[in-house]
This record gives structure tokens, sequence and C-alpha cells, in this order.
């Protein structure tokens, strides 16, 4: 799971609100591309693999999950390993609190847009439905607090929960998310995507859909162009676990993700860990 969504950041950050014209002649998979205008390397993830990386060692600790915990897990990832690809504000504000309780103090949790859905996939391997939605729930309030950050982050837990635990067919996942969270998800996404979390999600969604392989998810993810690193790292990270979909994704982009404390090493563990904690 992990690994996968990395790659579906790390690659779709190469492309996010990239030309129209770069996206249609270099999206071909045979390597990570370097942005046109931001300063992050070819292969290195973002703010998206970065706060799932928080939630997923969350998950693995087995400590309590509060508002307070994820908080500070949020805060040490950021601390712990700057990088780029936050939105500017968020991103000044991580530099200048302390910890989770400054964070929690002074965070103005109303947007609407991807982050809280971002870091949701890993939350998808609780076993219980109901669970999934609850801690999702937690997770998403503490930044994006409206009805459409949280829910576009439900869904997206719930694509992974829907096939980590093989509840069904690929074809009825969207019915699936539709009885549990409003939204759009029965019908097709197009054209651009915007940074709304809904959007994101939706697109996610579509691209699971119409493939059924991550090296074709992959592609479609940057082909909708617009915010397409969130949209890869939610499909990948969900579509990791589907028995349906091959596991296909092109050997140069695992060989050439970063791998450094934080880099692909540490998301193989962290991906076994995962699993063990519910085992």
């Amino acid at each position: 799971m992990l690994v996968e969504l990395a790659i579906g950041d790390a690659y779709g950050a190469g492309f996010e609100y990239a030309p129209d014209a770069m996206v249609h002649e270099q999206n071909d998979l045979s390597g990570y591309r370097k942005h046109p205008k931001h300063n992050i390397q070819p292969g290195c993830y973002t703010d998206d693999t970065q706060m799932s990386l928080a939630i997923a060692e969350a998950i693995a600790s087995g400590e309590p999950w509060t508002r307070e915990n994820l908080a500070q897990r949020f805060v040490t990832a950021f601390k712990q390993d700057p990088r780029e690809g936050y939105a500017n504000r968020f991103y000044g504000f991580l530099q200048e609190i302390n910890d989770g309780t400054e964070f929690l103090a002074k965070i103005r949790p109303h947007s609407d847009k991807s982050g809280a859905a971002m870091r949701a996939v890993p939350i998808g391997i609780f076993p219980n439905i109901e669970t999934v939605i609850e801690r999702c729930q937690l997770q998403a309030a503490i930044t994006h607090n409206t009805p459409d950050g949280i829910n576009a982050a439900i869904a997206a837990s719930l694509m992974a929960h829907y096939f980590i635990y093989n509840l069904g067919p690929k074809a009825d996942l969207p019915q699936f998310i539709s009885e549990w969270v409003p939204g759009p998800w029965t019908t097709w996404w197009q054209g651009k995507v915007g940074a709304k979390g809904l959007m994101s999600v939706h697109a996610a969604l579509t691209a699971v859909m119409a493939h059924d392989s991550l090296s074709e998810i992959l592609k479609a993810c940057i082909a909708f162009t617009g915010d397409v690193d969130t949209v890869a790292t939610v499909a990948l990270g969900a579509a990791a676990c589907a028995n349906e979909i091959a596991p296909d994704i092109p050997s140069i982009l695992t060989e050439t993700l970063e791998n450094g404390d934080y880099g692909l090493d540490y998301l193989r563990q962290l991906d076994r860990q995962l699993m063990q904690a519910m085992a």
C-alpha cells in the first residue's frame, strides 16, 4: 500500500498543474519527471505521502486514536523530514509550531480541500467499517472539518478497506462507497482536477474503475491534469490492495523512488508493520 501510494505521489508531483502538453508528451511511466516550476527532485514524494506515513505510524504503534496523538504525529513527521509539497500557508504553519498541542490550538480546520483525503488510505486497514469511518472522521476534522473534507477522506479510506478485505468485485466499489458516504461516487469524473478533496477522490475512483492494472491507473490519474499527485496517491494506495488489479508498476519507478531515512525501505517496513498490527 505505502510503496505504491508514494510512487503515485512522486510520479504525480512532476505533473501537478503542469501544462497539458507536458502531460500528454511525458506521461509514459518511463521515469519520474522534474516539475517545470517546483524544486521537488524526481523520485521524491510530497506531503501526501508524508502525512499518510504519520497516519500509518499512528496505526502501527497501537496508541490511542486521539486528536492529540494524531496532531503530534503530523508535526513529528514534518519536523523530522521537512519537504516541499505542502500548501504555502500550511508549510509555514508547520514551521512555526512546536508540537501537537500548539497545532490543535492554532489550526483553522475549515478547509474542504484534499489534505484529509490524501492521508486517509491507510485507515482502510481497520477491519470494521464503522471503525474506519469513525477514525477517518476524527483525523479529517483536525484540519478539514467540513462535510466535503470529511466525506472525501472517508471515501478514500473505504476504497482501500473494500479491497483489503475483498468485500466484493471491483465493479461494485462505487455502490459500496455510496452506501456509507454521500458523494458522486457512481458517476465518472471528467476533466481537470481542482484542489477540493471530493474532486481528487472522485477522479481516483474513476481511474481505478476504468483500468485493471496499476500502470494504467497511474497514467489515467495523471492524464486528468490538475492536482494529479493527490489523485494518484489515493488511487494507487487503494488499488495496490485489490486482487483484480495487476501490480505492474514499472520497476524503474520503484528502483528510483527516494530511499533516504523515510524512503523506499522505510515504506516497505511500515507496510509490514501495518499488516502485522491488524493480524
